[in-house]
């Protein structure tokens, strides 16, 4: 699956779990890591939580090999590496604090 087809596919998965403030960011030129980088919040502990399980969930069905999942334990940031497409399903405080959008827009 190309990258921008993954891309896709996350967007849509996250969006149905109602993930607010999607950004996806073109990592291209930025970092040899990865291709895309996605940020979502949720809610609560248990919606991250739920997120990223179900988008999880729906990747293994399909066939997708996840490289790793981090703090999907306690909820408030969990990372989920796809290879050419990293995700970041947070909580807002999270979210305002790092302000990944911001450092990787530079």
């Amino acid at each position: 699956m190309q990258s921008i087809e993954l891309l896709q596919l996350v967007l849509e998965k996250i969006d149905d779990m109602k993930a607010r403030d999607i950004t996806a960011i073109d990592m291209h030129g930025k970092t040899g890591e990865t291709d895309f980088m996605v940020v979502c919040t949720g809610t609560s502990n248990r919606h991250t939580k739920s997120i990223a399980w179900y988008l999880t969930s729906e990747l293994k069905n399909k066939g997708m090999t996840i490289l790793g999942v981090e703090g999907e334990r306690y909820g408030d940031w969990v990372l989920i590496d796809l290879g050419d497409v990293v995700v970041h399903v947070m909580q807002e405080e999270s979210r305002q604090f790092y302000q990944l959008e911001k450092l990787w827009a530079a």
